[in-house]
C-alpha cells in the first residue's frame, strides 16, 4: 500500500545537499562566499520585515544566495539578526533553514501566526512552543513515526526559568502542526482539545524535527492572534501587524544567558 512512510531511510546521509544547491546558485547569480548573521528569524506573515524595510532599519544581504527568498538585516540592542519573510508552511521552512545553517546561522527563531485551539490561561500573546503534534509530511522525512517533535531540551532549560520574569512574553504550549489549514474539521480540533493543544500552526513539528537530527539551535514560537476566522474582527495583532511587540519578543529572548552562545556583531 502506498504510504508516506514508504521508503524513509533515516539512516542513510541524502544526496541532494543544501550547501551544493547555494554553490551553484552563488555561481549562476554571481555572488560572492559571505556568512549570513548568526542569528536568523523565520517571519511567515511578513509583517515584521515590512515593518523594518519601512523604518529603513533593514536591508537586503547580498551573502543569501537561496533561489526562493530574500534576506534582510537589522541590528536589535547590538545584534545583528537575518530576518527572511514569508515563509510558510513545513517543507518551504524547513528548506529554508537547511540552508540557513550551512550559511552561518547557528540560531533560528521562528514567530508564526496560530490559531486558538485551547484558550490559555493567562493574557500572553505568545507561546514558546516546546512540543508539537506531526501533522504534516516533511518530518516525517527526518524523524522516523512515534518520535516526538520538541524543542531541544538544552534550550528549555535555558529559557524555563526566564519564563518567572515580570517581562517574558511567552509561555510554554503545545502545538499542532497540520499542512492543511483548510482541512480543520470540528471533530479534529476537538481531538486536539483532548491532547492539550493550545494552537494550530505550520510549520514548528518540522523545524523541530530537523533541529533533532542535525543538532540545529531552533526556537518556534506562535502568535495567537485568530479562532480560525469564525467571527468577523479576527486576525488582528495589534500595532503595526504586531511587530513592536514581536521586536521585543526577541529582545527578551536574546537577552537570556545562554541563548546566543557564539560571538556575534
Amino acid at each position: 500500500m502506498e504510504s508516506i512512510l514508504n521508503n524513509k531511510f533515516y539512516k542513510e546521509p541524502s544526496i541532494f545537499l543544501p550547501e551544493n544547491l547555494l554553490r551553484e546558485a552563488r555561481r549562476q547569480k554571481n555572488k560572492k562566499e559571505c556568512k549570513v548573521p548568526a542569528v536568523c528569524l523565520l517571519d511567515p506573515d511578513g509583517d515584521v520585515a515590512d515593518y523594518l524595510i519601512r523604518q529603513k532599519l533593514a536591508s537586503k544581504n547580498e551573502c543569501w544566495a537561496c533561489y526562493h527568498s530574500s534576506l534582510y538585516t537589522f541590528h536589535l540592542d547590538g545584534i545583528t539578526i537575518g530576518i527572511v519573510p514569508c515563509i510558510v508552511g513545513s517543507s518551504y521552512a524547513v528548506l529554508v533553514a537547511e540552508q540557513l545553517f550551512v550559511s552561518g546561522c547557528s540560531l533560528l527563531i521562528s514567530i508564526t501566526s496560530a490559531g486558538i485551539i485551547n484558550q490559555p490561561g493567562n493574557s500572553k500573546r505568545f507561546a514558546l512552543i516546546t512540543n508539537a503534534i506531526r501533522d504534516e509530511g516533511t518530518s516525517y522525512h527526518y524523524l522516523p513515526p512515534g518520535k516526538p517533535s520538541t524543542l531541544k531540551r538544552e534550550i528549555l532549560q535555558i529559557l524555563s526559568p526566564s519564563m518567572q520574569e515580570s517581562g517574558c512574553t511567552y509561555f510554554e504550549a503545545r502545538s499542532w502542526t497540520t499542512d492543511a489549514p483548510y482541512r480543520e474539521t470540528q471533530s479534529a480540533i476537538d481531538e486536539m482539545k483532548k491532547q492539550d493543544v493550545v494552537c494550530v500552526e505550520m510549520e514548528a513539528a518540522s523545524l523541530y524535527a530537523l533541529s533533532q537530527v542535525k543538532n540545529y539551535r531552533i526556537i518556534c514560537f506562535a502568535h495567537l492572534t485568530n479562532s480560525m476566522a469564525l467571527s468577523e474582527g479576527d486576525f488582528e495583532k495589534g500595532e503595526e501587524f504586531g511587530s513592536p511587540d514581536t521586536l521585543n519578543l526577541i529582545r527578551f529572548l536574546l537577552s537570556v544567558p545562554g541563548i546566543v552562545r557564539e560571538n556575534i556583531d
